[in-house]
């Protein structure tokens, strides 16, 4: 028997092992959050299939999504990246990368993780949402205006509210697993 799952993931191999393994599973590693930080600001105005397929080039040119390791990037680094043809290769987007690993790390100095501050808006339990249709689930809400207001004060980039909303859904913070997919069960009793 083949399992229900959202409706977003197709049949695509990639897609499917993604939203099986991935989407929506809360997430406390800062590694991992970073890395999902730089990819959900890489796909503004491009599909998530499109960075998805790319996520092992951004790995590798972004050294394994270690912060500290993006902060120190030269100018000379990041240029060399918009020839890379395993990442998106937009200047704005590769330059926000760096400039939001120091930002990362300035929110680890403060609040001791980055998964501590990000986690704080929720109060360490993640929003679970009965969504029994892929488009009853909004693109924004008032946690991912928060959220992306404090992330611009704090100088991010590519933080829009949209973009927030698919990083908290990418990383567990919200769930949005449409209520007949077999993954919202077993997220829904993160409640």
């Amino acid at each position: 028997m083949m399992a229900t799952r959202c409706g977003w993931c197709g049949e695509e191999p990639l897609y499917i092992e993604y939203h099986d393994h991935e989407w929506g599973v809360p997430v406390t590693d800062d590694r991992v959050l970073f890395e999902f930080l730089i990819l959900e600001g890489a796909q503004a105005g491009l599909s998530w299939w499109t960075v998805l397929q790319k996520r092992e080039g951004y790995r590798r040119a972004f050294a394994g999504f270690d912060p500290a390791t993006v902060a120190a990037f030269t100018d000379d680094q990041l240029a060399a990246l918009r020839d890379d043809p395993g990442i998106v290769r937009n200047r704005a987007k590769i330059a926000a990368a760096r400039g939001n690993a120091r930002a990362f790390l300035d929110v680890q100095a403060e609040f001791g993780g980055f998964s501590d501050y990000l986690w704080g808006f929720v109060n360490g339990q993640p929003v679970i949402n009965h969504w029994q249709r892929l488009d009853q689930v909004p693109a924004t809400t008032p946690l991912s205006d928060a959220l992306s207001r404090d992330l611009k004060r704090r100088g991010f980039k590519f933080v829009g509210s949209t973009i927030c909303y698919a990083y908290l859904q990418a990383v567990g913070v919200v769930m949005d697993h449409v209520t007949d997919c077999f993954r919202y069960p077993d997220l829904a009793d993160a409640e």
